[in-house]
């Protein structure tokens, strides 16, 4: 997916839903879905700041990893 394809932040129309974990607090990642992309964006910016999108298989495969333990996650 380049640039050109990143759709604009307002095509992520369901909640956003931050990190189980974070406990209230505004310091990570949220994230919402649309049709075949996950949308990724950081919680201190109040929903202003920029969206990183994802292919739908991109994202599940990247958790799936996280989830594995490849990555230092803390």
């Amino acid at each position: 997916m380049n640039n050109e394809d990143v759709p604009p932040a307002h095509v992520f129309t369901t909640r956003w839903k931050k990190a189980a974990r974070s406990q209230g607090e505004n310091a990570c990642v949220e994230v919402a879905s649309a049709p075949g992309l996950t949308g990724v964006r950081d919680s201190k910016q109040g929903g202003r700041g920029p969206v990183l999108a994802f292919e739908r298989e991109t994202w599940e495969a990247f958790l799936g990893q996280l989830k594995a333990g490849l990555f230092d996650a803390r």
